[in-house]
């Protein structure tokens, strides 16, 4: 489920309301305005790529490149199926954590000059030990009836890259855009294990009662 695809040095930009792309997952998309198929028959042209923004909870929709938030995913369109009115659905697969840079264009869509964010942490006995919890409230979510799809579940039993783990529970059961944003921009592989843990027990809570 990872990716050694290469990224080009600038990508279009897609604001979107509580929508956060993360590294691994998968995200349907309807693309139905005029300025996003633009964007669409942009990124089927050159890369087959696009970045997911999260437009700020303070703005009911974007203008500017002040409207949504920076630190984002690039994703790649596994599949993208058109209809005859304009319209496409298709599913973008979370690549990389990116920062925009600067923006070569801001309308009718964004094209950003992209910076390649890495994770800080080497994998510890801490690193081990936290991606464990995780694991284990995983197993609590299954038991109260949330699970991920059955080929990413078995995926997960046998799964020893904790990156991945954190990206792929984060995108599937944090359901608050700012917690998932947080995560998403955390450097630290420890911290955002920890803020998943975190909210994994708030979400965990909030089934119980």
């Amino acid at each position: 489920m990872g990716s050694s695809v290469i990224l080009p040095n600038q990508l279009p930009v897609m604001p979107l309301p509580g929508a956060v792309l993360f590294p691994h997952a998968l995200l349907p998309l309807y693309i139905f305005e005029r300025r996003y198929r633009q964007m669409l028959t942009h990124a089927l042209q050159h890369h087959r790529m696009f970045c997911v923004a999260l437009v700020k909870p303070s703005c009911s929709e974007w203008h500017s490149a002040e409207d949504f938030f920076h630190f984002a995913s690039a994703g790649l369109i596994r599949a993208c199926v058109g209809r005859e009115d304009g319209t496409s659905n298709l599913i973008l697969q979370g690549l990389q954590r990116v920062r925009f840079a600067s923006f070569e264009q801001e309308m009718p869509f964004p094209i950003a000059r992209i910076d390649i964010i890495e994770s800080r942490d080497a994998t510890t006995v801490e690193t081990e030990a936290l991606g464990a919890k995780v694991l284990e409230l995983y197993a609590d979510l299954k038991h109260n009836g949330r699970q991920l799809p059955a080929k990413v579940d078995q995926y997960l039993a046998e799964l020893r890259d904790l990156e991945m783990l954190a990206d792929l529970m984060a995108s599937t059961f944090v359901n608050d855009p700012l917690r998932r944003q947080r995560v998403l921009e955390e450097r630290s592989l420890n911290q955002r294990l920890r803020f998943l843990i975190r909210y994994l027990n708030d979400e965990i809570g909030n089934a119980a009662a």
